[in-house]
């Protein structure tokens, strides 16, 4: 059985209400045939680097995941984005919590780090949804920066076969048919966009853990005497 683990975060300053959390959640229950046999969990986490260190490590112990598939706010973009990697940065200012980074480097050493999946694939699958999604390098250096970050920590320490992929998303329409007034303005993404989205690169991901679970199995040679 396929396990996977999906998250989002809470809201905080400036985002009152995050859709990602209520994204992770209805995925984790989302019916369809390719998910019969996938153990899905979904987790919500506190928008602060505190929660992300303590929770992701028990989370991944718990679950096991052959997936990760992490959701995050974008809230100046109109497009979701999928991220093909981590940026070694975090910003000067605190967290959700109030508490500041304790450095603007996450370690010291390498400037970023690749996300370890394919991203084409998963570019594909979200733009048969007909909705604006896009590749990104630049994941930012606040806490969605840094979950991939601590993701790419945990494959390596754990030891886990993580297969990880981190998806910004942007602010929900709340006003689309008056946008749909006026010429030139582009439709904004609503919540079910949002699933769709979230629905194909999931499927996607899960077929691509199914893929790394098949062994190699040799041909016995034979004799062409």
């Amino acid at each position: 059985m396929i396990s996977v683990l999906i998250t989002g975060f809470g809201p905080f300053p400036g985002a009152p209400f995050n859709p990602t959390g209520a994204l992770a959640r209805r995925l984790a229950r989302r019916r369809h045939p390719a998910f019969a046999d996938v153990r899905r969990a979904a987790h919500v986490f506190t928008v602060g680097y505190a929660a992300v260190d303590r929770d992701l490590p028990r989370l991944i112990a718990d679950h096991r995941p052959q997936v990760l598939l992490m959701f995050g706010l974008a809230a100046r973009t109109r497009r979701a984005r999928i991220e093909t990697r981590a940026r070694n940065a975090r910003a000067s200012f605190p967290d959700a919590t109030g508490k500041r980074p304790p450095g603007r480097a996450i370690v010291p050493g390498v400037p970023h780090r690749p996300m370890p999946i394919d991203a084409v694939p998963l570019l594909v699958a979200a733009q048969a949804a007909r909705v604006p999604v896009r590749l990104s390098r630049d994941a930012g250096a606040y806490l969605c920066n840094y979950l991939c970050w601590r993701a790419l920590d945990q494959r390596q320490e754990q030891h886990a076969p993580l297969i990880a992929a981190f998806v910004h998303v942007p602010k929900l329409a709340v006003a689309s048919r008056r946008a749909g007034r006026k010429p030139g303005i582009k439709r904004r993404i609503t919540s079910t966009d949002l699933e769709r989205i979230g629905a194909r690169i999931l499927l996607t991901l899960v077929a691509a853990a199914r893929r790394r679970a098949i062994p190699n199995v040799r041909r016995p040679m034979t004799d062409k005497r």
